[in-house]
């Protein structure tokens, strides 16, 4: 028996753990390798490594994404102090959470108020306006903030090219009001470096630096310069890649405001930093951890006191993650990307509507989005821990991992001069486009699964329709979402007057098609393509006799069915007037098959086949 010690209110302290003999690592490794052999990931040997590296996983950055984690990271340091990995305040949002950031662009400035206050009033506690030609006119901003209490609510404006006049009409407005100097809140937007990367076009150096003076001389509440890291994200970037250009960026500035008479402190609490949040968890609170430590090396490089290092976050739920095929699976990627953000230590978070898309977003949908964050904040109580993810060995060692890519990809940025240079020389662009393509071909073969769009798609949805939010410039950094090339596809089957169609010839009885049958019917339906069964079928007789016409069939059965009965029909099947044969499974020998659809496999190319087949036209 083991002896139980008890605690000094008298209850035993049961040491459950204590009667079991301590398992090996090695003891470990032998029961990973029987689930991975009955898997059939490995054979009856173990391989040369370590077992569950099998089951290893790489970023878009390169790094391995490991099952187990046994080595202790190195002192991610405290909340609050240098580096600042575990939070850039030393409370983390114990006392008051995060900001809740609501963003607006509706054009009608009466109907944006009505938002702004609908908002306000159920929970938000900073505006994120998007104003001039690509939102709310200038001319139009005093009725769009008509009842809002600027001394009492951050605005954040997001003018692109048209900060100066934007700032302008703002700080009138606070004037108008009487706001007192020191009570006025938020950014006014100035980023000349992504109003660059977004269109091409330099941005206005001049008005960033006169507005950051400014603001530094008489509102002390207020930044002026957003460092927004959404245009590198958005093209299709990778989480380092968004990093090493944000402090490139800051880098950039720093060197402006400095040359322009700022101190380094000053110019560095000018600064706020938006980075995407995705449904990816870790990697999210991995970056937001990464990027704080990255900025804190920075400035202490550059001689700017530790007080002033921290920097200064804002979340946004990723708009390239959007589908606007079932997009109500938009409310589960915003759900978790914004727990990822808040745990990630974000100063302020915007959850996008899951609507946001396909158009300007409705009462019920923005209704969701703030929601979300009050269900987390309030509910959750999940700022009511300190950097919850400290800790945990697998958070901070990928937390480093991607530090060090981003400081890389940084390094490379500033030896050809620095951001500007760059995105001028093509550097910035190349660079993401070859991403881009990497995360394509890992939607096309679904290694990275899109839910309710590459995978259980629903053909018989709905789509909502919504008013077309205003367009945004472009001419520089491509937008993409990861969706467009499986929805592009779901669009071109839905302008046909009658839904195109595949004829699945099942081979054998149910036990043996089904499954493989389940999955050929998603694949195709993610292709906009419906599928209609033979059924158990005896013979090849019993398949023909099934057939419905379409001129493109997919065999479905077992691999010893296809190995007695898979040729035959197939020859069977263009006999009658198949044009593609395809099978479901693994790619192999079998005559008159033209190919094949399995797990892993690219589908966005065999879907392409399949449309051109059945003269479906993008």
């Amino acid at each position: 028996m083991v002896a139980h010690s008890t605690t000094s209110g008298g209850r035993p302290d049961l040491p459950l753990a204590a009667e079991f003999p301590e398992p090996s690592r090695e003891q470990w490794q032998s029961q990973v390798h029987k689930v991975l052999k009955r898997s059939g990931l490995v054979g009856e040997e173990p391989p040369s490594g370590p077992v569950e590296s099998v089951l290893d996983s790489t970023t878009h950055d390169g790094i391995r994404i490991h099952p187990l984690y046994t080595d202790a990271p190195g002192d991610p340091g405290l909340p609050g102090l240098a580096p600042f990995v575990r939070g850039s305040r030393p409370q983390g949002g114990v006392a008051e959470g995060w900001e809740v950031r609501q963003r607006h662009e509706h054009p009608d400035a009466a109907e944006t108020n009505r938002e702004v206050l609908a908002d306000l009033y159920n929970g938000v506690s900073s505006l994120w306006l998007r104003v001039g030609s690509a939102g709310i006119a200038i001319d139009d901003l005093a009725d769009a903030l008509n009842g809002v209490h600027l001394d009492m609510i951050a605005v954040n404006l997001d003018a692109g090219s048209e900060v100066a006049a934007a700032a302008k009409a703002f700080l009138a407005l606070a004037a108008e009001q009487g706001v007192p100097a020191g009570e006025l809140r938020g950014n006014l937007g100035a980023d000349p470096l992504g109003v660059l990367a977004r269109t091409g076009q330099a941005g206005d150096r001049a008005t960033a630096v006169e507005l950051a003076q400014r603001c530094a001389s008489e509102f002390p509440q207020l930044r002026a310069i957003t460092v927004d890291a959404l245009p590198y994200h958005d093209a299709g970037g990778s989480d380092a890649e968004e990093l090493g250009c944000s402090l490139a960026a800051g880098v950039t500035y720093l060197r402006w405001l400095t040359e322009a008479g700022l101190d380094v402190d000053t110019a560095a609490g000018q600064l706020e930093f938006r980075y995407a949040a995705t449904a990816d968890q870790f990697l999210t609170i991995a970056k937001f951890r990464a990027a704080r430590r990255l900025w804190e090396q920075v400035t202490r490089s550059s001689g700017v006191g530790e007080s002033a290092r921290a920097q200064v976050q804002h979340a946004v739920t990723s708009q390239a993650m959007l589908t606007r095929r079932d997009p109500w699976v938009n409310m589960l990627r915003g759900t978790i990307a914004t727990f990822a953000a808040g745990v990630g230590g974000a100063r302020s978070v915007t959850t996008l509507p899951f609507d946001a898309a396909i158009g300007l977003p409705d009462e019920f949908s923005r209704r969701i989005a703030r929601n979300t964050q009050a269900l987390l904040l309030e509910e959750s109580h999940l700022a009511q821990v300190i950097d919850p993810a400290g800790g945990s060995w697998y958070v901070e060692s990928l937390t480093d991992e991607l530090a060090r890519k981003a400081w890389s990809w940084f390094q490379r940025i500033e030896a050809v001069g620095g951001l500007p240079e760059a995105l001028d020389s093509g550097l910035v662009s190349e660079e993401i486009a070859d991403t881009w393509e990497r995360r394509r071909e890992a939607i096309a073969h679904r290694s990275d699964a899109i839910t309710g769009v590459s995978e259980f798609p629903n053909l018989d949805e709905k789509p909502l329709e919504r008013t077309p939010a205003p367009q945004q410039p472009g001419g520089g950094l491509p937008v993409h979402r990861y969706a467009e090339d499986f929805e592009a596809l779901r669009d071109a089957a839905d302008r046909r007057a009658q839904r195109p169609s595949v004829f699945l010839a099942t081979l054998g009885p149910l036990a043996a098609h089904n499954a493989r049958a389940s999955f050929a019917r998603n694949l195709f339906a993610a292709g906009g393509l419906d599928a209609t069964e033979a059924g158990p079928t005896d013979d090849v007789d019993a398949v023909v006799a099934a057939y419905t016409g379409s001129p493109v069939a997919c065999l479905c059965s077992s691999d010893k069915i296809y190995a007695e009965r898979a040729a035959e029909t197939a020859k069977a099947l263009k006999q009658a007037g198949v044009k593609l044969v395809l099978l479901a499974g693994k790619p192999s020998d079998h005559a008159d098959v033209d190919g094949y659809v399995h797990a892993g496999g690219d589908a966005l190319t065999v879907l392409e086949a399949v449309h051109a087949e059945l003269g479906v036209r993008r």
